[in-house]
């Protein structure tokens, strides 16, 4: 096959991991080797920059900070969370997408994110085989949520699943202190997949976990709730620890925080309910039930952003997917995602890649399945325990500078319109 020559665009969208900027390095310093990628480019904000005309030359970047961002977390060249509308309703960013590839010859586009960036991707990829320009499009994954599908797992979600695990871990020790009965409340993310929350249990496989796991895979009972809690209490001195998927939801399918905060909860640009807050409601309304001190603990943003517990499988799986991604596309390959697959062939963990049509994982869920979610819904079998134990060895951090994390400095020098 005779080779596209032209230059590359690579953006990150959606919420950020620990990893992301792995995938990023993966893809920057493969592009950089290819002779027939004349350009490498990192959009500013995701699709939003290369709407704008809002992106960085990564050739002027030095490569000591290019490979700086294998540690660093959070996305280097910014997210966004920006859908485009079906072709058919707006055609106006699809004409304007293949202005500016015209302009700047692009003829690679990788695009680093979930579920809404392979749709993206999905999308971008129709539009320009319908116009006519070739460009070959990957999908590079990512996300802490674990569910995407068709993918072993996602880079982001071993190191994540590490902090949920180490976090619950040194929470538990702290809790048990006192010879007082307390219940504690972990908030952990998670809308309507529960595969970080699950991640709790691998503290319990180390003796050291929470009592009781809920994930939104299974519908939430607050009386049921109530019942669990009080069973925990009377066989562990009056001490509780529960950790708690943000997006557990009623039978209905109505998410609890609504159900106890009884109003509505603000959307995102994607209309998805911003989530937060459910393990508050809960730790206030035990208060109230059990007249105990209780404590809601939200993990927050540390869970995606906690580089200083990132997993090195993790990081190393990203590095590698985000450089498949140039080597396929360079070979011809277009309208894909990469994928990981693991390989337990010799009886251990490995990990290859591969590729599968980005249509199938554009906006599809992969959920925990409902056999390894055991004991009345409250906790992970072993199968979930040997699923997850790979994917967070080894240990991986930025090189320190006065005792802190030395993370990458990019010049972002702009692209000249």
């Amino acid at each position: 096959m005779e080779k596209l020559v032209g230059a590359c665009m690579f953006g990150q969208s959606g919420g950020p991991t620990s990893v992301i900027n792995s995938s990023a390095a993966g893809v920057f310093t493969e592009a950089l080797k290819q002779d027939c990628i004349t350009k490498v480019y990192g959009a500013a904000h995701g699709i939003r920059g290369v709407l704008n005309e809002e992106f960085y030359d990564i050739g002027e970047e030095d490569m000591k900070e290019l490979m700086l961002l294998k540690n660093t977390p959070s996305s280097a060249l910014g997210s966004v969370r920006y859908k485009l509308k079906p072709e058919k309703v707006d055609d106006t960013d699809y004409k304007r997408l293949l202005e500016v590839f015209k302009k700047y010859n692009i003829r690679y586009f990788f695009y680093n994110g979930g579920n809404d960036s392979m749709d993206t991707c999905n999308k971008v990829s129709k539009f320009m085989k319908k116009s006519g320009w070739e460009c070959r499009v990957i999908g590079v994954p990512k996300t802490i949520d674990n569910d995407l599908f068709g993918t072993d797992h996602c880079p982001g979600y071993g190191s994540a699943a590490k902090y949920v695990a180490t976090t619950m871990m040194e929470l538990k020790l702290d809790a048990n202190v006192y010879d007082t009965p307390m219940i504690t409340i972990v908030e952990i993310m998670g809308r309507h997949a529960g595969w970080l929350t699950a991640a709790a249990s691998l503290a319990n496989y180390k003796g050291l976990g929470a009592d009781l796991i809920y994930l939104p895979e299974k519908p939430f009972s607050v009386d049921k709730f109530k019942n669990d809690v009080k069973n925990v209490m009377e066989k562990n001195g009056g001490k509780c620890m529960v950790a708690v998927s943000e997006g557990i939801s009623d039978e209905n399918g109505k998410l609890i925080a609504e159900v106890l905060a009884g109003d509505s909860l603000a959307r995102d640009s994607f209309g998805h309910a911003q989530l937060g807050g459910v393990g508050a409601a809960l730790a206030n309304m035990c208060k109230a039930e059990f007249g105990c001190k209780t404590r809601a603990v939200e993990f927050s943003l540390m869970q995606r952003c906690g580089a200083h517990l990132a997993s090195k499988t993790d990081v190393e799986e990203a590095f590698k997917a985000g450089a498949a991604a140039v080597k396929y596309a360079v070979k011809g390959t277009t309208d894909k995602m990469v994928i990981l697959k693991r390989d337990m062939s010799s009886g251990k963990y490995k990990c290859k890649v591969g590729v599968m049509s980005v249509a199938k994982a554009a906006n599809a869920e992969k959920k925990v399945p409902d056999s390894w979610i055991i004991n009345d819904g409250t906790m992970l079998s072993q199968e979930y325990i040997d699923y997850a134990l790979p994917l967070i060895q080894g240990d991986c951090k930025a090189p320190l500078e006065d005792g802190l994390p030395r993370f990458a400095k990019l010049k972002k020098v702009p692209v000249k319109k």
